[in-house]
């Protein structure tokens, strides 16, 4: 060579990574210099180890604050990783060239977004930082608002500086005829060998053994110059600062190594990085460039952040697709439908050998149709579509997800730099065999198990330090305390919480105990509606984490808040997570006296408020109570335990006290009809009424000089939600109740009653609707039929004047089946002798029914 050998690449394109590596091949340079951050220099060895798979990422980090951050992520088919391992096998040197991290890092404090930064991680859905992409260009498919693109846009004289960003793949493709940026660059590099021929048949096979492999390298470097002259620098207002250093950093290795070099870069430099420029002036443009310390280590990375559709554009929407052409040796087509065919298989779908043989044909057909040099994804997905999937889109999103996309997360070697609370974030994931995953999975977990428990509480620190691994899920096989159920998904960007968690200590527990010490400090001394409930849940949080040294502060902080509080909606928000804190350390095995106190303070404090606190409310305000109402009850049937007075007696228990605060707001015409309503119904529900109870206060309520608005709200509260249908269906005196005062509702007000009554009843089922109907058109129940002999059963509330035993007996068979009883036991001659011994040997045998009544009373 008689100078450097510049590659311009497309960043993640396999035709490019198999370019790359053919002329690598052949030129043989005694130095690869590649785009991406200098401080990542000592860490290019640890890529030829065993436990380095891609994808991963150059992760870097301001020291100072580690929510400033950018990645480098890096592909089986990036060209930059694919020379990084070529001069590692060969134990050629590798240098980054670009602009450091610690400049870029910095360069955000300005108000530009520095490249790659992510905020702690987060990142608004569609965005794109810059140098999440490897060495900050463009994505593809990306075209910014206003974007001047080949012949479309504003003209400008040669050498013009653009005022927006340019998309170069968009003009040349555009230039060459295509409105298809992605479809362009296919046929022309990715669906191409590496000397330019067509893949349809073989890989890297094309272009003979004395063709150039710098040939396509050439072209593309005339076209982006051509580009340049028209453009300038496009629009990215760092890239003249980046290639400034990236000469430097050329002339220094050119000094150290001679001419025979290979750079790797973005083909929109490499003009840049062949244009006659002076030091000083390169230097003049580093100048005064502002600086951090800045951390840089490899992450796992996965294809679905390489995809931009999720969030997180690195330029590819298909890096599964990539990756298989990448690493397919031939018949990339057939080879693809076969995959295809392999996960379709696994999803129960009837796909044979001949739907493959067909997709392939018609995929071929196809691309030879729209002149294209091998089928793509838009082929492939026709193809699939029509002969796989019977003209149905379903296989589609599954295919999508999982090849196109793909699951695949990246691994890095235990020896990678890391921060302590990495270190023993991994430790203790690899003790509590716990692995990291991109796809999401479930996790149950049985609290009485310790390494569950253990599990448990990981999860709960790193929730509390912002590290969301697991989320909780609802548990569809137990309802139990002892059980929980966790989503675990392990996104790149958790590294990034990682090392912003660590400010707080060197492991697990020593952080998110100093954070939750902090943050009951801060409550304390704060103010505000959600201050209690916030505590309260802290304290939760710490009871779950399992956090002993973080209580205290964290007790104090709530009894604190507690005590200057005096609304009755916020205590009420605060009791539920307080009782549950209560029940789970009972379930765990931790010391919750404290909070038991403190909740049993606050439930007095609701008990004296609530009746005053509900008068006077406007439907908003009803509504809210009714909530607080509905809170505070659950809370108090989980906490309300027995109470050994002074005198050895023992004194009303905590339901009775809150029974006899409901009877109190049941009773006050002040109080809003829906908390009345709603009153009356739990008391119900507690057997707190009389058999003649509820039927009172529901005439009451539903009197002729009720205001009909009020009225409506009281049969909200008392029959809403989606158990009230069931009540009305069983309790016929009360649905009669209902249908009497809605028929004697005025005409003028039965238009403000109606919504009201549509709001409740269609929360019910419709099974529960039809029958109540059923119930309304029918009239009074008859009186079921009896076997001779046998009295009519008194009747219970709410229910007919007596039981059709006949019809009961019916369902012996299947109730000893779900009891697990044995069927002798009750209706054979022998053993109901033995359990009567009164009994006559000539008496005959019991009628079914009473078996029934036997059967029940034996069970219970």
């Amino acid at each position: 060579m008689t100078g450097p050998l510049l590659l311009g690449v497309r960043h993640h394109g396999p035709g490019s990574a198999r370019a790359v590596r053919a002329a690598l091949e052949q030129y043989t340079p005694a130095a690869v210099l590649i785009e991406g951050p200098p401080e990542a220099d000592e860490l290019v060895p640890l890529a030829a180890q065993e436990g380095m798979r891609p994808p991963v990422a150059l992760l870097a980090h301001a020291q100072d604050d580690p929510g400033r951050a950018a990645f480098w992520p890096l592909a089986e088919f990036s060209p930059e990783w694919v020379a990084m391992r070529w001069a590692l096998e060969r134990g050629v040197p590798v240098r980054f060239i670009d602009l450091p991290a610690a400049h870029s890092l910095a360069m955000g404090e300005d108000g530009e977004q520095p490249e790659g930064q992510t905020s702690g991680g987060e990142q608004p859905e569609g965005e794109q930082a810059e140098g999440e992409r490897f060495g900050g260009e463009e994505s593809e498919g990306d075209q910014p608002v206003g974007e001047t693109s080949g012949g479309d846009g504003p003209e400008k004289e040669p050498g013009a500086q653009a005022d927006v960003r340019v998309d170069p793949v968009r003009v040349l493709a555009e230039a060459a005829g295509y409105d298809d940026p992605e479809r362009w660059w296919e046929d022309v590099v990715e669906h191409r060998g590496g000397g330019g021929t067509s893949r349809r048949s073989g890989g890297d096979s094309g272009g003979g053994a004395d063709a150039d492999a710098a040939a396509p390298f050439a072209a593309l470097a005339e076209a982006m110059g051509a580009l340049r002259e028209a453009y300038g620098d496009g629009g990215h207002d760092r890239d003249p600062v980046r290639e400034a250093h990236m000469r430097l950093r050329l002339r220094a290795a050119r000094k150290e190594f001679g001419d025979n070099i290979a750079v790797v870069c973005g083909a929109w430099h490499v003009p840049a990085l062949a244009q006659r420029t002076t030091m000083a002036a390169d230097r003049q443009l580093l100048k005064g460039l502002p600086k951090v310390k800045a951390t840089v280590t490899w992450v796992p990375w996965t294809h679905r952040r390489l995809s931009r559709h999720s969030g997180y554009g690195a330029g590819i929407a298909s890096p599964g697709w990539y990756g298989h052409l990448f690493s397919a040796p031939d018949r990339p087509v057939e080879r693809w439908l076969t995959k295809v065919a392999g996960l379709l298989r696994e999803e129960d779908y009837a796909v044979s050998s001949a739907h493959v043989i067909e997709a392939v044909r018609l995929a071929e057909g196809l691309a030879t149709v729209r002149g294209r040099p091998l089928a793509g994804l838009t082929e492939l997905d026709d193809a699939i579509r029509a002969v796989m999937g019977d003209g149905s889109d379903a296989p589609s999103s599954l295919i999508h997800d999982r090849l196109v996309v793909g699951e695949v997360l990246g691994e890095v070697p235990e020896d990678a730099p890391a921060v302590p609370l990495q270190r023993d974030l991994a430790r203790t994931r690899r003790t509590l065999r716990l692995t990291p995953a991109a796809l999401e999975r479930e996790l149950e977990l049985d609290l009485r198990k310790e390494t569950d428990a253990a599990r448990s509480r990981l999860l709960h620190r790193l929730r509390l330090l912002g590290i969301p691994w697991g989320e909780p899920a609802h548990s569809r096989g137990s309802t139990g305390t002892f059980r929980e159920t966790w989503r675990l998904r392990w996104e790149p960007e958790l590294s990034v919480r990682v090392a912003e968690a660590g400010i707080w200590g060197t492991t697990v527990l020593s952080a998110a105990t100093a954070k939750a010490v902090a943050e009951a400090s801060e409550a304390s001394e704060a103010s505000g509606a959600a201050t209690l409930a916030g505590v309260t849940a802290l304290a939760e949080r710490c009871l779950l984490a399992g956090l002993p040294d973080a209580l205290p502060v964290v007790m104090q902080a709530l009894s604190d808040r507690a005590a200057l509080d005096a609304d009755v909606g916020h205590l009420a928000q605060a009791l539920p997570a307080l009782v549950r804190s209560v029940r789970y350390g009972d379930v765990r095995g931790t010391e919750s006296a404290a909070l038991r106190e403190v909740a049993m303070g606050l439930a007095e404090r609701i008990f004296v408020g609530l009746p005053p606190a509900c008068a006077g409310l406007d439907a908003e305000g009803a509504a809210a109570m009714r909530g607080h109402l509905d809170a505070t009850h659950q809370a108090v049937g989980l906490l309300g335990r027995p109470e050994t007075g002074e005198e050895g007696r023992a004194p009303k228990s905590l339901r009775a006290r809150w029974a006899a605060v409901l009877h109190t707001v049941s009773e006050r015409d002040a109080v809003p009809g829906l908390i009345r309503g709603r009153a009356v119904r739990l008391l119900l529900d507690e057997g707190e009424l009389g058999e003649e109870g509820a039927e009172r206060l529901m005439g009451l309520a539903l009197s002729p000089g009720t205001p009909p608005v009020d009225a409506a709200g009281w049969v909200e509260g008392f029959v809403g939600g989606g158990d009230g249908g069931m009540l009305l269906v069983h309790d016929e005196r009360l649905l009669a109740l209902v249908d009497g005062w809605l028929t004697g509702v005025p005409d003028a007000a039965f238009t403000d009653v109606l919504p009201l009554l549509r709001r409740t009843f269609a929360e019910y089922e419709a099974g529960v609707r039809r029958t109540l109907g059923e119930l309304i058109r029918r009239g009074p129940t008859a009186t079921p039929r009896h076997p001779p002999g046998d009295a009519p059963d008194p009747a219970a509330p709410g229910f007919g004047p007596g039981l059709d035993r006949d019809r009961a007996a019916a369902v012996l068979p299947t109730l000893r089946l779900l009891l697990g009883i044995e069927q002798q036991g009750f209706d054979s001659e022998p053993t109901r002798q033995q359990a009567d011994p009164s009994r006559l040997p000539n008496e005959q045998p019991a009628h079914p029914s009473r078996q029934a009544d036997d059967l029940m009373g034996a069970r219970t």
